[in-house]
């Protein structure tokens, strides 16, 4: 036994399967997350996106709209920049293990981010938010989007048949997870400051977009800002909510067509808009359209 190498890889059984066929659509809508992820953080990084990093993974889809380099601090931009090359290998381990489709068309201008944040408060800010002014702006903008990786991968993971299946999602699911802890951790750290030029603090702004997100999703409480009543903290003796998580301190999870009402914007999964103006791709979104 001392003489023996050592195991290093997981014994699944011989008859396992390690991509079921009915895995490869609900590994494959993950991708339309994947593609709003890595552009944005790329865009908001290195001022260009996947058509220069990454162009085989694009297949034909067109460029996002109104996607541009941000205003961001050294500690920001390092942030910023890692998350970028890891939704790029996302990207990448998706479509090498179940395929892929276009990059859908998405919509990452400012205007589309400051009508989101004007919903989220009920009236229009003035000026208009732009997630690209400066470093506080851009990861208030990042609030919105590993989170929705993170209760989507959490849904679909009982869905899954397959042993690789599995294993690809959580550590997808472990990557998004962490993205989303360290931006609600640097939120956290300011949640009493005044976003400029507004009067509301931080804490306003991740509380009015987690409220948003429950409207649109249609499903009840899922979401929760850094700060929150006690009653939703953990074991009801928090009001810190550095972390998002349910009466049981385990993550909310999403089902898909709960994830496109919230990225359209519409709270309603069959009507296109928001962050994805003619929807996300791939057969389960795909799907939703064709239904009245």
């Amino acid at each position: 036994m001392a003489d023996s190498e050592p195991v290093c890889q997981p014994a699944y059984p011989a008859h396992a399967i390690a991509v079921d066929e009915g895995d490869v659509n609900l590994l494959q809508f993950a991708e339309n997350l994947e593609h709003l992820e890595a552009d944005y953080f790329l865009w908001g990084a290195l001022g260009y996106g996947l058509d220069e990093v990454a162009p085989q993974l694009v297949m034909g889809g067109p460029p996002p709209i109104g996607a541009k380099k941000a205003k961001l601090d050294n500690l920001t931009l390092n942030i910023i920049t890692e998350f970028a090359y890891e939704e790029v290998a996302h990207l990448r381990i998706l479509k090498r293990t179940v395929g892929g489709f276009p990059r859908p068309l998405m919509d990452l201008s400012a205007g589309n981010f400051a009508k989101l944040i004007d919903s989220a408060f009920g009236y229009a800010l003035v000026p208009p938010f732009d997630p690209y002014h400066d470093s506080l702006s851009y990861m208030i903008s990042c609030y919105v989007l590993p989170y929705m990786g993170l209760v989507a991968y959490v849904g679909t993971n009982p869905l899954l048949i397959g042993y690789y299946s599995k294993r690809l999602l959580a550590g997808l699911l472990g990557v998004e997870s962490g993205q989303d802890a360290v931006i609600r951790t640097y939120l956290y750290e300011r949640a009493k400051e005044q976003v400029h030029p507004y009067k509301h603090t931080v804490a306003e702004f991740t509380a009015r977009i987690s409220e948003l997100r429950n409207r649109l999703g249609k499903c009840g409480i899922k979401d929760e800002g850094i700060i929150v009543p006690k009653e939703l903290g953990a074991e009801n003796r928090t009001t810190t909510n550095v972390l998002s998580s349910d009466a049981d301190s385990i993550s909310y999870m999403r089902t898909p067509a709960e994830v496109l009402r919230i990225v359209y914007s519409t709270g309603d999964e069959h009507i296109p808009g928001g962050f994805y103006p003619k929807g996300g791709n791939g057969k389960i979104a795909r799907g939703f359209l064709k239904k009245p």
